[in-house]
Formats: structure tokens, sequence, C-alpha cells
């Protein structure tokens, strides 16, 4: 009788391949968690455009990066470049734009436009590093390497640290900046040191993500979350569940039915928004009656 070999399942192969993967979903999982974190400032501060800006300046970060490289000879690490531009895009968006006679909308339409503009025309003379321009742009973390998993992990770490020692006083400063004043919190220093946070984690997320999941994770995520209406605490844990679930399951979902993976997370950012709006049209006539 002939032996008949069958072929191993997609969860048997993906076992077996567990050490290529743990590394991009390990990844994917804690910029998920973090950016969930953040995102929470980000909406309800109603930032969510400056997310987009600074997400796509990081992509141009990491395409000039390779542009310098290439054609000037000189080495710049494209984590760096993300960064860098990141944290001056963030920076420059926290300029009153009344003093350039613009409104807050027109500089980050500008910023917006600019940067994914010049990072498609940067890509354009660098053909063969274009993959990992789509990359960075659009998301194809399909392999992370050690260095771009240890620098999010080590980003987030300190970050998460950060704003829970400083919980209070960033959210005074956030949602009542007059308050915070008469009461002689340093409202500049906290408010800068929450945008420079967004702006350093989004350029080492999207340099190893890309930067479309990484916009979604640093806006849906909270956007998922609020819709339950909670109190502030739990509305900031579930944010960060959920954009962990939306970064770690978005790469299960891209590997098992063969989906590009930044658009797996995205998509699955969306997905969570309806299952919690769902969620709350279950909940609402329960909460009217109590």
């Amino acid at each position: 009788m002939e032996t008949v070999l069958l072929e191993p399942s997609k969860w048997e192969q993906f076992q077996s391949a567990w050490e290529l993967f743990q590394d991009p979903i390990l990844c994917a999982l804690i910029a998920g968690c973090v950016l969930g974190f953040l995102s929470v400032y980000v909406v309800l501060r109603r930032m969510v455009f400056v997310s987009a800006a600074v997400t796509n300046t990081a992509g141009l970060g990491v395409a000039l990066a390779f542009f310098a490289e290439i054609h000037l000879g000189v080495h710049v690490d494209p984590l760096v470049g993300a960064v860098v531009l990141s944290v001056a895009a963030t920076l420059l968006l926290m300029v009153e734009p009344a003093r350039l006679r613009l409104s807050r909308e027109s500089l980050l339409g500008c910023a917006f436009a600019f940067a994914g503009g010049a990072a498609i025309l940067v890509g354009d003379r660098i053909a063969q590093e274009a993959h990992d321009i789509q990359g960075i742009l659009f998301g194809t973390a399909v392999l992370v390497t050690p260095d771009q998993l240890h620098a999010v992990a080590v980003v987030g770490a300190v970050l998460m640290v950060l704003h829970l020692w400083w919980y209070r006083g960033i959210t005074f400063v956030s949602f009542d900046r007059i308050g915070a004043t008469v009461q002689g919190l340093p409202v500049r220093m906290l408010d800068t040191v929450l945008m420079v946070s967004i702006g350093i984690m989004v350029g080492v997320c999207a340099r190893a993500l890309g930067a479309l999941p990484v916009f979604a994770f640093s806006t849906l995520s909270a956007i998922a979350a609020l819709v339950l209406d909670l109190r502030l605490p739990w509305t900031f844990f579930t944010a960060t569940v959920l954009g962990g679930i939306a970064g770690a399951g978005g790469y299960f979902f891209a590997y098992f039915y063969d989906f590009p993976v930044g658009g797996s997370q995205t998509v699955l950012s969306g997905v969570l928004v309806l299952l919690m709006m769902l969620v709350q049209l279950v909940r609402a006539p329960f909460q009217r009656k109590a």
C-alpha cells in the first residue's frame, strides 16, 4: 500500500515556524497596547489628524534615511530618521497656528499631505528600497527584526511607566488646562511630555509595523473604548487591551487568511469599533433601567 502524506495544516505550519513569527506578533502586541493607551489622549483632545500627520512624517524620515545612505553615502539608521522627523512634526504642530494666520486644520492638512507626498517622491529615487517604503506607508510587517522589537519594547515600557506615574497630572492638563494652571501644575511641560511621547512611539512603531496600522492603533482603539461610555481609567484600560488585540490579532488573521498584515491590523481595529458599538447597544437598555 502507498503511504499518503498529509500536508500539514495551517495551524501546524504556524506552530512549527513560531520562532519566525513570535517577534512580529510580540512587537504588534506591545505597539498596539501602548498606542492604544495614548490614543485616548489623541481622540479626546481631538488630535486624530495630528496622529495621521505624524505617522506620515515618520514614513518620510525612513525614506530620507535610505536616500542619504544610497545617494549621499551617509549612514542614517531608518529608526532614527523616523523618530527625529516624527518628534519634529509633533513639536511643529504644537505651535499656535493663529500666529501664522492659519487654522489648526490647515496646518495639519499641509503636514499630512506634504509628508505623504514627499515620502513617495523620495521613495521613487531609491528603487532598491521601494518595498521598504511601501511597508512603512501601508504596513507589511510580516517580519520584524530583533532590533526593531527591542526598540518598540524599550520605548513602550519607558513611556508606559512615565504615563502611569504622571497619569493624574497629564490627564488633568489634557482635559482642564485652566484648572491645571490654577492648581499650579507645569502645564507646558506636561503637555510637551504627552506630545513628544506620541511622536516618539509613533516613529518607533511606524518603522517596525508601518504607518497605516500605527495610525489605526493610535485612534481607533480609543474610539472603540469611548463607545462603551466607561469611566476614564477604565477607558484607558479598555483602549490598551483593544489596541493589543488589533495588533496581535491582525497578524494572526493575516497569516491564516493570506492577507497583508498592515491592512489586517487596521481593519480589525475598525471591526472592534463596530463590535463595541454592538455591545453598547445591548448594554444601553440595562443602563437606563439601572
